[in-house]
């Protein structure tokens, strides 16, 4: 059995959009609350991967850190992956078919609207979007995560900061 999470960043801020990259755009308000919220509501259900892989986009990162700090991760054990960051759903898949066979549960940080797409494609309920901050495990009865593109999974979960209120 494999699972797989997939995190969409933490809201971020638009102020300074001209003069700041898309790469670089940082946390606003909402998300520097939300990530800490959905990192203790994820500890409260035993959340603790094997390996988080993130964007390294700024507010992916910062999102993977809060997220790793609140669940009890090394925030040195995120590995940073540039083809999250603007990736397409054949490149997440590549990336998912890489992991290590010995890993059973890992999590991506990242971004939409790839990321409800790949959820969509890995198992059956429709998810109409992944909000910022929510997080979705799918689950799959395979052995080795080459086999997961292709395969259809079980959704676990999917948590949005909404409804942790």
């Amino acid at each position: 059995m494999k699972q797989l999470t997939l995190i969409r960043h933490a809201k971020s801020s638009w102020t300074n959009t001209h003069s700041t990259r898309d790469i670089d755009r940082p946390l606003n308000h909402r998300g520097e609350r939300d990530a800490p919220r959905m990192a203790t509501h994820l500890r409260q259900q035993g959340f603790l991967p094997e390996l988080i892989l993130s964007s390294p986009a700024t507010r992916a990162a910062t999102t993977a850190e809060e997220i790793a700090r609140g669940i009890g991760y090394d925030i040195d054990g995120i590995l940073w992956k540039d083809q999250i960051y603007a990736a397409v759903v054949s490149e997440l898949m590549e990336l998912i078919s890489g992991i290590d066979a010995e890993l059973s549960h890992v999590a991506l940080v990242g971004h939409n609207p790839s990321f409800t797409e790949l959820a969509n494609q890995l198992q059956t309920q429709l998810i109409d979007n992944i909000p910022t901050c929510g997080v979705v495990t799918i689950e799959f009865a395979v052995d080795s995560w080459t086999d997961v593109p292709g395969s259809r999974g079980d959704l676990l979960c999917f948590h949005t900061p909404k409804s942790l209120k």
